[in-house]
């Protein structure tokens, strides 16, 4: 696959991610979150909506949500497996706000697919959600703005 403007490298983002650290060493970068999906399709466009991002095909035929203007440092890689989600996830997602607040967010997400969820989680600031095909993610109280939520 090639990231932006013919950039070589399967997260697409700029060809060197290191200047991001003002040059500290780094063990390890996030670069791919990988989602499983029975509807690959239906999870990647709710993605792809939910964080304003683009989809494509990678050279190896994956589904890719990603932010090809280069301003996350990792995409998501949506596959195709034979098997539903049975159980709850020990890894989610947390998203901000951005630009509006929760509740406007909140409205949007809903009407995109995603749903409320309860997990025993109780009172709190933030909510919790599930996308289409039932993958747990929060969306958290404060709200992002400037450079990187444009």
């Amino acid at each position: 696959m090639h990231g932006p403007e013919g950039n070589p490298n399967r997260i697409g983002q700029p060809a060197e991610p290191a200047a991001l650290w003002d040059n500290r060493p780094v063990a390890s970068v996030l670069s791919t979150v990988v989602i499983d999906a029975l509807d690959r399709e239906l999870v990647a466009d709710f993605w792809a909506a939910a964080l304003g991002w683009e989809r494509w095909v990678d050279d190896d035929g994956d589904l890719v949500v990603g932010d090809r203007a280069g301003r996350s440092l990792f995409i998501l890689l949506v596959l195709e497996v034979p098997e539903a989600k049975t159980t709850k996830n020990r890894l989610h997602l947390d998203l901000n706000p951005v630009g509006v607040d929760q509740a406007a967010e909140l409205e949007r997400l809903l009407s995109l697919g995603a749903r409320r969820i309860d997990i025993a989680q109780g009172e709190t600031s933030w909510v919790v959600l599930a996308d289409p095909e039932g993958n747990e993610f929060c969306l958290l109280a404060r709200r992002v703005d400037g450079p990187l939520a444009t």
